[in-house]
This record gives structure tokens, sequence and C-alpha cells, in this order.
């Protein structure tokens, strides 16, 4: 039979809204996949909170989910304003690291001036405000000339296309968020503003001096990152990759923002990493309870691209229609891949990723051509569960390792549908038979392919691949 699954899974943002675990749990079992933690906003007491919900309802509905601690980086924002401050073409404002807001003198939450140059572009609001460096005023100001008339209010975001942070993208808050975030129940951290797979380096090394086991989401958001040979090292440094397409748009241009899109997702799949599609997938779903057509067709086309998850921001934190954004989705993902097989893209490799590579295209293929049930994979890290979910089989992968935060990572792979069991040479065997007894595979005999190692439980073993009728 045919089992009717999601194979590209839904990242749902946490946020006033969604923030009880009853929402939580129907947020799940509405099709959920993983939560975001936006470190932005909120507490540490809070987060705590939200970590017991999301396990607690992992533990009744007894599916395991990811949850993604989204770290806010180097995004700059203005202080807090007296008032709104209405702005015309051709103003000057001054944005002071130490000042208080006094007509266009305007406060900032970090000292630009130690960053940018004269004749950087430096964009307000999202970029509803334009603006141009004119001058750097002391060592804690600059001067800059407004292109738009547009009004100033407290906290709003800044982007700076042109200004090159010299790697310096882990803010002090950051480095906090991390060493809490290390000693949680977190399964991927998310990098924002990576400009260099040095970024992704660095923060690794910093992970494992916290004896943090989560995976690194770059967030490509800005202009540096986007060069091709540049993306393409981040995609490799990374463990996956998050198409974060508000500001990459106020960064690089809205245009190129399609695009970089549909690359990213190919060489995610091309290096077996994670690829995330991310801001207003269903926006207008914050205050309707249906989307667009055009929302319709932009989740889509990342379904039919192979993108691993689609993510929700404000429809699940903010807005008034969580559980229906999440439902909405989840019909989309359903009917596209029924009706549209995935985008088949080059994917050549070094050497020394063919053999891993080899057995899972083989099993992937093996079990396309017998017209199997599912593939079975034991797996401890999870790399052979994401190398075969890479190939993007038209069935179900079944991912089981002895290891819970395996289970949960791989909660936002593509096809997979994972399980944690204590090792055994026949993990594999066991959870067919168990997902057989609770009609997961229906009454008739069911085939699978299950993929193995001769050392279960040890990692980089996988060798073995079978055919067995249940």
């Amino acid at each position: 039979m045919s089992v009717i699954f999601k194979r590209t899974k839904i990242l749902a943002t946490l946020g006033p809204k969604t923030n009880s675990s009853e929402m939580i749990e129907k947020l799940s079992v509405a099709g959920a996949n993983g939560f975001r933690l936006n470190f932005s906003h909120g507490t540490y007491d809070e987060r705590d909170q939200q970590i017991e919900w999301i396990r607690n309802a992992t533990a009744k509905t007894g599916k395991p989910v990811a949850i993604l601690q989204d770290l806010q980086g180097p995004k700059i924002r203005l202080g807090n304003l007296n008032q709104d401050t209405n702005v015309a073409m051709g103003d000057e404002i001054i944005l002071d690291f130490s000042a208080e807001h006094d007509g266009f003198t305007i406060p900032i939450q970090y000292n630009l001036a130690e960053k940018v140059k004269v004749g950087e572009k430096l964009y307000i609001f999202d970029g509803k405000i334009r603006t141009t460096v004119v001058e750097i005023t002391s060592n804690t100001a600059v001067k800059v000339r407004v292109e738009n008339p547009g009004t100033l209010m407290s906290r709003k975001g800044i982007n700076l296309p042109d200004t090159d942070f010299g790697g310096d993208i882990l803010t002090p808050k950051d480095l906090a968020d991390i060493e809490f975030g290390s000693s949680r129940d977190i399964d991927y951290v998310a990098l924002s503003f990576v400009q260099s797979a040095e970024d992704i380096d660095n923060l690794r090394q910093l992970l494992l001096s916290h004896g943090s086991a989560a995976q690194i989401i770059a967030k490509v958001e800005t202009k540096a990152a986007v060069i091709d040979s540049t993306l393409e090292a981040i995609v490799k440094a990374s463990d996956g990759v998050m198409v974060a397409r508000g500001d990459l748009a106020v960064e690089a241009g809205a245009e190129i923002v399609p695009i970089v899109q549909r690359r990213i997702i190919e060489l995610c799949r091309k290096y077996g990493k994670l690829s995330i599609v991310a801001t207003q997938m269903m926006a207008s779903m914050v205050d309707a309870p249906e989307p667009t057509r055009a929302e319709v067709s932009d989740v889509s086309n990342a379904v039919v691209q192979g993108a691993d998850a689609v993510m929700l921001s404000d429809e699940t934190a903010n807005g008034s229609y969580p559980t229906e954004a999440v439902a909405a989705m989840k019909k989309v993902i359903i009917y596209t891949q029924d009706h549209e097989p995935v985008q088949n893209v080059c994917q050549s490799l070094p050497q020394k990723e063919k053999k891993r590579d080899s057995i899972s295209l083989a099993a992937v293929q093996i079990a396309e051509r017998l017209g199997v049930s599912a593939i079975i994979v034991e797996t401890k890290s999870g790399a052979t569960a994401a190398n075969i979910a890479k190939h993007r089989p038209n069935l179900p992968i079944i991912s089981v390792s002895s290891e819970i935060r395996t289970a949960q990572q791989l909660s936002l792979s593509y096809a997979n549908r994972s399980y944690m069991r204590p090792g055994s040479s026949n993990n594999g065997y066991e959870i067919a038979k168990e997902l057989k007894e609770i009609g997961y595979f229906g009454q008739d005999p069911t085939t699978v392919v299950i993929v193995s190692g001769e050392h279960p439980g040890v990692m980089g073993t996988t060798d073995t691949i079978k055919v067995q009728t249940i």
C-alpha cells in the first residue's frame, strides 16, 4: 500500500500565540516536525518552559520533533525613541551607540562607528528607510543621509549590505545564549548573518567546548554569503542551511532570492545537508484563515525543488490561525509531492564521499524498482539516513537510532520518520514489525529495504542492504 506522509517537513516558530503546552501539542498533531525558538525575544525561563512543553508533547504523541535555537546574531536595531520620528529625503541623522534620543540623534544598539565606511548603504525598518553613510562623527556615532521619507520607530532593525563585519558575527548576547542552549535539550543552532565558512567553524568549536551535540544551521541572508564559491563552502561546513529570505532580500536584493533559494537547495542535496526555506511562506495567515494563491505556489515550489523543510514564522508565533497555517502547509506539501516529482540535480561528489553515497543510492534504486513500502535505516549519527534522503526517494525513510538526539534531528530530514531504540543488530527488522503490527503498512505482506552495518551503534560502518518481507 502507499503510506500517506509528507516528505518535506514543517518547522514552526513559537511565540505569544503558541506559548502553551496545549498549543505546542496541537501544532505537532497538525503537522509540525520541529519548533524554532527565536532568541531575539524572550527570557531563559520562558525557553526552559517551552523546551519542557515540547518534550512532553513528544512523549504524549510518540513523535520525535526537533528544537532549533535561532541566534539573533548582529541584528542591529535602533534603541528606544521618545516618540516616532518622521524623516524626509535629504535629512541627515546621527546614529549614536552612546546617546539618548534627541531630535535627529537616534540611539542604536551596536557601535557602527567601528565597522562602517563612508559611502556604504544602511537600511532601516526592513529597508523601508534607505540611507547612505556620509560621515563617522565620533568613535560611537555615524551620520547618514536619508534617501526616502519614512518613520523611525523604537527597536526597528538595521541592515548593512555593504559592511564587512570581519567574522565578528557572534555578539555577547549570542555567546550567552549558546552557553545556555548547550546545557539544554537543543538539536540545532541557527547562526544568523553568516558571511563565510569560517563563521560556521568558529561556532562549531564553541559548541564543542561547551559539550553540545547540536548541529549547525547556517542562515544565508548576506550579500557576502551568496557568492558562488563562498556559498558552497558554507554548505559544506554546516549541517544545514536556512534560506532566510527576509533579510536576504533587504541585504542583497529581492530579485536574487528565488535563484539563491534554488541554488541552496541544490547544494544541500548534493552534500546531504538539511535545507530550510523560511520567511513569509504563508504570511497572510497571520490575519486570515486561508493562504493566498501566491503563498500556496511558494510552498509548492519549495517542495518541487526538494527542500527538506519549510518554516512558519509570524504565522505560528503571532498569528491568529497558527494550527490552521500548519495544516494548510501540510495540505500543499502532500498534494504537490503526490502530483509532481522533485526536480533532479547534479550530485557529483569527491571520491572520499562515494562509498556511503553509493550504498545509499543503491538502497533507493532497489527500493523503487521493487516497489517496497519503505526504506529502513539503522543509524547512530544520522549520516546514512541523511545520505539516503538526499536522493529524494518517493517513499518513507524509517530511521532507527540508539541516540535520541539523532532521532530528534532526523525529524526535519526529508521523508524521514525517526525512532529511538537501544542498540541492537536487529533494530531495522524490529521497527518494521512494530509498524506492521500497528497498521502503518496495512494488512497485506509488506516488503522493505533495510540498510545497516556489521557493527550496530558504530558510526561509519554501514555496509549492508537487505530486502525483507514482513
